[in-house]
Formats: C-alpha cells, sequence, structure tokens
C-alpha cells in the first residue's frame, strides 16, 4: 500500500468508520437525484414550447439536452475532486445551490443562446451531484442494508421523471413553460438541509487527503478500475436510455396512442422502475451485486417481446412495467456495488466521474435507435439494441470483481489491479 496516496493512521485500518445519520445521508442523496432527474426531464417536456417561443425547431432545442449530458461529466470532474479533498458536505451544498440558480435562470432565459448556455451549467451541476450524494449515502448506510438502500438512492431518478409529468400537467396549461423551471429551485432548501441535518461521512474523516498530490496519487493508481467502471456504466445507461428515450415515439407512432394515455404509461413504466430497483436492491443484500445485476438483464431479455412486439392495451404496459421493473432493477445495485468496488480515499470521485463519462458514451443510442428506424420499425429497432445491450451489459459485470458487504473506512484502499476476476 503507497502510504504518500493514503495518509491513514494505522490504528484506524483495523476499525473500520462507525456510520451514523444515514438516514438523513440517504434523503439528501435521494432528493437531489429526485430534483435532477425532475429538472433534466422538464425540457423534454416542455420541448416544443420552449423551441415555439424562442423560434427555433425541435432539434434545436433538444440540442439543450446533448450539451446537459455532454457537460455531466465535468461536474462529476470537479465536484468529486471537491468532496474526496474537503468531505462530502460542503461539495453537495455547493452543488445543490448552484443548479438551483441555474435553473431559476433558466426561467428567465431571454433567448435561445442564453437557455442553451444555462442548460449546460446545469448539466455541470446534476454530473456533480449524483458522486457526492451517492458516496456519502453508502458510506453512512448499514452495511446489511446497503443493497436496498441503493436501490431507494437510485430510483430518486423515476421519482423525478413521474413529478416532473405532473407539474408539467398541472402549471403548463395553466402558466406556460417558465414557472417549472422556477420549482426547479427547490434544491437550495435541500443545501439547508445537508447544512443542518447530515453529519459528515465519517469514512471521509478517516481516510481524508491531507494534500492535492496525494489525491492526485491515489487517482492515478487507480486509472484500471475507472476504465472498467466507465465501460460498466456505459452498458448500465445504454439499457436504461435504450428504453426509455424512444418508447414514447414508439407508442405514439405505431400503436396510436394519446397524449393523455402515454402519460399513465409513463407513470405505470416509473412505478414499475421505482419497485425493481428497490427489490433487485434487497436481492443484492442476499445472493451478491453481480448475481443481481445478471439476472435482472436475463429476465429483461425475456420481457422484450411483451415490451416491444405486443398491440393490446393490458400487454403493452404489462411489458413497459416489466422492463422498466428489471432494467431499473439492475440500475438499483448500482450505488452500493460502484461504491464497494472504489478504495475508500477516491470514493467521492471515481464512481460519479465513471458514471458521467459512461453517461456521455450511451448518449449515442439517440440517434443510434432512430437511424435504426429508417430501415425497420420502432419496436424492432428497440427490441434489437435491447437484446444486444442487455447481454453485454450482463457479461461486462459477470467478468468484474464484487466486494459485497466491504467495510468503508478500513483497509481499503487497495484495489490498483485489474478488476476483474
Amino acid at each position: 500500500m503507497d502510504a504518500t496516496s493514503n495518509p491513514i493512521p494505522l490504528a484506524n485500518l483495523a476499525a473500520p468508520a462507525k456510520a451514523e445519520g444515514h438516514w438523513a445521508a440517504l434523503l439528501a442523496g435521494f432528493l437531489g437525484w429526485t430534483l435532477d432527474a425532475f429538472d433534466f426531464f422538464l425540457v423534454t417536456l416542455c420541448l416544443t414550447d420552449i423551441a415555439k417561443e424562442f423560434h427555433k425547431t425541435n432539434k434545436q432545442i433538444a440540442l439543450s439536452l446533448t450539451l446537459a449530458l455532454v457537460f455531466r461529466p465535468v461536474g462529476a470532474f470537479i465536484f468529486g475532486l471537491l468532496a474526496d479533498r474537503y468531505g462530502r458536505r460542503l461539495p453537495l451544498m455547493i452543488d445543490l445551490v448552484f443548479y438551483s440558480i441555474v435553473e431559476i435562470l433558466t426561467g428567465f432565459a431571454p433567448g435561445y443562446k442564453t437557455f442553451m448556455i444555462l442548460r449546460a451549467l446545469f448539466g455541470i451541476g446534476m454530473g456533480g451531484e449524483w458522486g457526492v450524494g451517492a458516496a456519502l449515502a453508502m458510506e453512512k448506510a448499514p452495511t446489511r442494508f446497503r443493497g436496498v438502500l441503493s436501490g431507494l438512492l437510485q430510483e430518486g431518478y423515476a421519482l423525478g421523471l413521474m413529478l416532473a409529468g405532473i407539474c408539467y400537467a398541472i402549471v403548463m396549461p395553466r402558466w406556460g413553460w417558465r414557472p417549472l423551471f422556477f420549482i426547479g429551485g427547490l434544491p437550495a432548501l435541500l443545501a439547508l438541509f445537508v447544512r443542518y441535518g447530515v453529519k459528515e461521512s465519517e469514512v471521509w474523516q478517516q481516510t481524508r487527503h491531507r494534500d492535492w498530490s496525494s489525491m492526485g496519487k491515489a487517482l492515478l493508481s487507480n486509472w484500471k478500475l475507472f476504465l472498467y467502471l466507465t465501460v460498466l456504466m456505459a452498458g448500465m445507461n445504454f439499457s436504461s436510455h435504450g428504453t426509455q428515450d424512444l418508447y414514447p415515439t414508439f407508442v405514439k407512432t405505431e400503436r396510436g396512442f394519446s397524449p393523455h394515455r402515454l402519460g399513465w404509461v409513463t407513470t405505470i413504466m416509473q412505478t414499475g422502475a421505482i419497485i425493481g430497483g428497490i427489490v433487485f436492491g434487497h436481492l443484492s443484500d442476499r445472493i451478491g451485486r453481480r448475481k443481481s445485476i445478471v439476472l435482472a438483464f436475463i429476465l429483461a431479455i425475456a420481457m422484450i417481446p411483451l415490451w416491444a412486439f405486443t398491440h393490446t392495451l393490458v400487454l403493452l404496459v404489462s411489458g413497459a412495467f416489466l422492463i422498466q421493473f428489471m432494467v431499473q432493477g439492475a440500475w438499483g445495485v448500482i450505488p452500493a456495488h460502484i461504491n464497494e468496488l472504489s478504495p475508500d480515499n477516491v470514493r467521492g470521485f471515481l464512481p460519479g466521474f465513471a458514471y458521467q463519462c459512461g453517461v456521455m458514451i450511451a448518449a449515442s443510442i439517440d440517434w443510434i435507435e432512430p437511424a435504426l428506424s429508417d430501415h425497420m420499425t420502432y419496436g424492432h429497432a428497440m427490441a434489437l439494441m435491447a437484446l444486444i445491450i442487455f447481454t453485454c451489459a450482463a457479461v461486462i459485470v459477470a467478468m468484474g470483481r464484487e466486494k459485497k458487504g466491504i467495510a468503508f473506512g478500513g483497509d481499503n484502499t487497495l484495489g490498483r489491479g485489474f478488476p476483474l476476476d
């Protein structure tokens, strides 16, 4: 072990940190991720309305979604470094306030250029929240419940999508799209909760870096693990975006769903996602992280015909519910799995940055599937990609290591070797 990259008192190596206040930390991470998703999907829901007001095409406004995705690794890089150097709470509070201000300013955007700049800045804020919030929550979570709490944390994203749809239905017809982004300023209040209700990570206090040089050495020594986690998170993001992003277009154009019916299907889909994340997260506490994720993807493959090729309402809704139950079931294990794989002294940075780099790679699915649909139906394009993605993601997970139930705050700074069995 390199003592210069991990200045831990020797007395602490045999005494892992005792986590306290895990519910407050989990609530902060969960709500932060919920509000992130809420704000991100507002643009998706309001896209045509924003385009009309700014006299732009839908494609031009949709570019803001790509900008947000591209800038997410920037946020993960900046706030992840701060989290490993100065603790989890302070960077999380700064990030929450930062993207709250950006959201409120988006509601006042006078034109297209300003709007696009603000969405890029929002991407930085969104990219910074997950890694810091997940590290704080997982480091405080009791080891025996880490999987189920991981599932609960991750499905804050699905809840955010549902809340965005509800607010859109209520606010948009009466007051237009701008007030929706004022609601996006709520994370500033969450920052107050983090300030006064959440305690700093005991793990970070034991493994903190004394200077930037030691932290840089620790990060460089784990470059192989970073590459593996990036590939893993690319596969995970391909699976979620590949089954969600084109689905509304599929049911509207090939199944004739009305906006009202689509809204209900979306709600049912996200309900399946929330339940699946918690169920498989809990299962991972029993049978392990890798087995749970692989099982979820195998079951997801079995659901593809019901999800993509049926025509009746009941079967389509059942397929939508079950595919998201399985896909987000696999996702529910991720916060626990990749935080357990990451050494204590780089946990604020490594999982979050790898996650957001995976997002940037997987963003290509939003043009791959439409390109395939030029040569086949939407249903066949989605099914083909889902089969390939689920299979590859399962293989990537199965080949990797697992550290289920590892004690954070102990001698958990190794792992410089290639992270495959």
